[in-house]
């Protein structure tokens, strides 16, 4: 048989395209030194070409009403959160990512989803090519007892992780992580652009043809980005990231893409000795250990998805002993930040390139829902006059260069969980007040732009 040649190739890292040149620019998705070589081979073995045929799939067309959505059924994590995420519980056949920051939480989160998936009798198969077995049960020890059909294999061979799946036959597949997986007829290295991509695509064909879920844990870059190919992300059906400070005890599950459900839903988690715990109410956490009578402390609400969550926005003005003022944000856009300062300046005449301004969002949770604007200039207007804003008070719009204030989306939902959590007044947007079924239960002002806004203060 004649031997395969090898040579080299120029993949991009952004968008997967290939050229047989090193190019500055992608012809593609026009980026910039995105270009990457990679060794390959000219001539792939006869049985790594064969690949599961995919039920479903064929040449002839058909009507769609014969399709049937019975593999579609869902299974639930035993993590409410997770499941929301999720879109109510994890698909047959599906291919999710799990990315975020080393020692973030991804490997404790799936241990304790497989603990809860094999108690209630389901098969699963957890493939770690980082971890020996016993680092594997010094961690399962902590999580507490795992029964069930809870299987666990130490192999970064993507041929040999094939077969023992057909021999296993799980249910759910772990693995963890994609940048340790490889392929022998690949000539590059574990994590390189070649073998990610080729890697999950042979995972992308056991998912879909075997009817097996697959977990992916993928390790994320400085840039915050899933290292490997960005084609990765469309590879895959569904794209979580998980987040968090890694000295703080409370991470945020996101869900970025979602091929069967909702996308930018939001679950949060509280790290603890024996494992990870959900937080069914978020809000309430956030708004813990509020200061009374604080200048610069204002509430506002934050639509994650389709869940309203309310925060504490912080602002801290102060004289500048330079030239040039500070600006700092921690938890939001820093551009954004500049930009209602701006506002301030030019809108409403405060003399902002006096002071610096320092914005933080409490809770070590990142926001950048443009509903916060009108919370962090009153935050900025209410430090800066050193005159509180009522505790009782929650405050949300978005705010345009003119200084207007604009609609929200979703306003009476965000005022319902104010009126839950026991607020008795709310700021917003006169354009969203107009929508909204008159209630009782709390005041509610309407605003057109930010000088009506201010004088409420």
């Amino acid at each position: 048989m004649a031997k395969a040649k090898t040579g080299t190739v120029f993949f991009c890292k952004e968008c997967g395209y290939e050229s047989g040149k090193w190019m500055g620019q992608c012809p593609a998705c026009k980026e910039w030194n995105t270009f990457v070589e990679e060794p390959v081979v000219s001539e792939r073995r006869s049985q790594g070409a064969e690949r599961v045929r995919v039920p479903g799939r064929g040449t002839a067309p058909v009507h769609i009403s014969d399709i049937s959505l019975e593999e579609q059924d869902r299974t639930a994590t035993g993590f409410g959160e997770l499941d929301r995420v999720l879109g109510s519980g994890i698909v047959r056949g599906s291919l999710v990512l799990v990315g975020g920051d080393p020692g973030i939480g991804k490997s404790t989160l799936l241990l304790q989803v497989c603990r809860n998936l094999s108690m209630v009798g389901k098969k699963v198969l957890y493939i770690s090519g980082e971890e020996s077995l016993k680092q594997i049960k010094m961690r399962a020890g902590r999580i507490g007892t795992i029964s069930g059909e809870l299987l666990f294999l130490c192999e970064t061979n993507l041929d040999t992780i094939e077969e023992a799946i057909r021999e296993t036959k799980p249910e759910i597949v772990i693995i963890d992580s994609i940048q340790t997986m490889f392929r022998e007829d690949v000539a590059s290295a574990p994590g390189s652009v070649s073998q990610v991509r080729e890697s999950t695509s042979v995972l992308m064909q056991i998912a879909k043809g075997l009817g097996i879920s697959v977990f992916i844990v993928g390790h994320v870059t400085k840039e915050g980005v899933v290292a490997g190919p960005r084609m990765l992300e469309h590879m895959v059906d569904t794209v979580l990231y998980f987040e968090g400070e890694r000295n703080a005890s409370y991470r945020i599950l996101r869900g970025v893409k979602n091929r069967f459900g909702s996308t930018n839903e939001i679950g949060v988690f509280e790290m603890q000795e024996n494992g990870l715990k959900e937080v069914e109410n978020p809000s309430e956490y956030l708004l813990s250990g509020r200061p009374e009578d604080a200048s610069g402390a204002v509430a506002a609400c934050s639509l994650e998805g389709s869940r309203p969550i309310l925060l504490e926005v912080q602002a801290l003005v102060t004289q500048t002993n330079f030239g040039m003022p500070r600006r700092t944000a921690a938890g939001t856009d820093f551009n954004r930040v500049n930009l209602l300062i701006a506002v301030l300046e030019k809108r409403c005449r405060y003399e902002m390139s006096r002071y610096d301004a320092y914005v933080n969002i409490a809770g070590g949770m990142r926001m950048n829902e443009p509903a916060l604007d009108l919370a962090i200039i009153m935050a900025l207007v209410s430090s800066m006059k050193d005159k509180p804003v009522n505790p009782k008070c929650m405050i949300f719009g978005e705010v345009g260069l003119a200084g207007e204030v604009r609609a929200v989306s979703k306003a009476e939902q965000r005022v319902h969980e104010a009126i839950k959590l026991g607020f008795e007044s709310c700021i917003l947007p006169q354009v969203s007040l107009d929508k909204m079924k008159n209630t009782d239960k709390i005041t509610l002002y309407g605003v057109n732009n930010v000088r009506e806004a201010i004088r409420l203060i």
